[in-house]
């Protein structure tokens, strides 16, 4: 099976181009060449996507069985892929999110039929936008979409809500005892999946003729609360998380970006049923506990110290949003 992936590099997307390498796929990455990632056994095709007319040399002589977009996040990038993609491939799988469903939710348990609808955050009305254009183009032409809705899905990078995730400020902190924000009172239900679970489920998709014009959703079984998840960072660093429950409203005073990610995602509980994507792809299930995998995560960053990047501005951030709200209950 001949796959081309835009991207292919990043936090989700390098265990299924990985995963795809192992199960046999010819796979080529298009991408800029600048993240440090290899993956052996891939095609590499240097390109930008957003300057289409640069990239028709490129895929001119080339048909896909499938091709996987990592990173189109807006109507305008669909357009283009359907123009450069309408009777080149069997299969165009787009990358969406989870956070497209319905906030705050009308029902705890999420299914692929949870209505779509997110006034709190841009990124996620831009994904349902995307959504929407597939759906119609699949209708009208036959075009060949399929698509995946991602959670808060990690690998190298620290899933919290807020104080990291690419960087390693929210471990240095916990570390040297300083507080950290924990959203609400910590008890809402929240869902991570490890990136080599994700894979397995989406390898699984491409090629597979009868999820044309669908929507899935992969993720973990495993339920967590907000406490839990940090408590398991702590153990996992080695010490204890210092906790202050901050109400998510509160938070997202300070931040348009944490506004969007905690009441636009995070700051409800999220249960997701994984049936669908277990009956289109037999066996799937996530393998890899939240402890498990991060004690791997963290692994990764001390394998290479130049990694454990620390943000100054996010320690700001959080310094401000503690003293402020500390300042307010007194």
């Amino acid at each position: 099976m001949k796959v081309l992936f835009i991207g292919g590099t990043g936090n989700i997307s390098t265990a299924v181009s990985k995963k795809a390498i192992e199960s046999g796929y010819e796979l080529y990455l298009l991408n800029r060449g600048t993240r440090k990632v290899t993956i052996p056994g891939a095609h590499q095709m240097t390109g930008d996507i957003s300057q289409p007319k640069t990239l028709r040399d490129h895929l001119k002589n080339h048909t896909w069985d499938v091709v996987v977009n990592w990173i189109a996040f807006t109507e305008e990038d669909i357009e283009r892929d359907i123009q450069l993609f309408q009777g080149k491939t069997g299969q165009y799988i787009f990358i969406s999110s989870a956070s497209v469903y319905q906030k705050p939710p009308s029902h705890p348990v999420i299914t692929e039929s949870t209505p779509l609808a997110n006034p709190f955050w841009d990124y996620s009305r831009q994904k349902i936008e995307c959504e929407l254009r597939l759906n119609k183009e699949y209708r009208e032409s036959g075009f060949p979409a399929t698509i995946v809705r991602p959670s808060l899905t990690y690998d190298t990078v620290i899933p919290v809500a807020i104080g990291s995730w690419t960087d390693y400020t929210i471990i240095d902190r916990m570390k040297k005892g300083k507080k950290i924000i924990v959203h609400g009172d910590g008890t809402s239900i929240w869902t991570i999946t490890h990136a080599r679970d994700f894979a397995n489920g989406f390898t699984g998709l491409m090629g597979n003729i009868q999820v044309i014009g669908q929507s899935f959703h992969i993720t973990s079984d495993e339920l967590l609360t907000w406490n839990q998840i940090y408590e398991i960072i702590a153990g996992a660093a080695g010490t204890k998380a210092d906790i202050v429950h901050i109400p998510s409203d509160f938070i997202s005073t300070f931040s348009e970006s944490l506004k969007g990610s905690l009441l636009g995602d995070k700051a409800y509980s999220a249960i997701f049923d994984n049936t669908k994507i277990k009956t289109f792809v037999p066996g799937y299930t996530a393998r890899i506990s939240f402890k498990e995998g991060l004690k791997k995560t963290l692994e990764w960053f001390d394998a290479g110290p130049s990694r454990k990047i620390i943000l100054e501005e996010n320690n700001i951030l959080m310094d401000n949003i503690i003293r402020a709200y500390e300042k307010k209950g007194k």
